[in-house]
């Protein structure tokens, strides 16, 4: 784990306008899957059964509405097939690709947070 020492605390200016943007961010990117759902579709084109095996504990239901806010927001793209039956592919768009840093910061602390979880589970009596 990192810690960072003799850093400059932000002005409060600068905290107020971190905080909008985190408020914001999370407003677009807000609950339990969208993150995971553009991680999906970032390796791969997906029907919507292959997203929802893949993401294991989502509903049809949720994962539906998951992917229409993810598609006004620009994260992904919906292609429609014309072919008997209609074809389906989700893909992530090219602004999904600039949540990169953010997924990989999250998984490197959900790993950290992890690790971190199960050695006070052993410390434990």
């Amino acid at each position: 784990m990192k810690i960072i020492k003799n850093e400059l605390l932000p002005s409060p200016a600068e905290c107020a306008g971190s905080l909008k943007n985190v408020l914001d961010a999370l407003y677009v990117l807000n609950g339990k899957w969208k993150l995971a759902l553009i991680l999906s579709l970032v390796q791969s084109s997906k029907r919507f059964n292959e997203i929802q095996h893949e993401v294991t504990g989502i509903s049809a239901k949720v994962l539906a509405n998951e992917l229409k806010d993810l598609e006004l927001n620009d994260f992904i793209k919906r292609n429609v097939y014309p072919t008997t039956p209609v074809s389906i592919i989700y893909e992530a768009t090219e602004y999904s690709l600039t949540l990169k840093s953010v997924l990989v910061e999250l998984s490197t602390w959900g790993e950290q947070h992890r690790d971190k979880v199960k050695l006070s589970m052993r410390k434990q009596p």
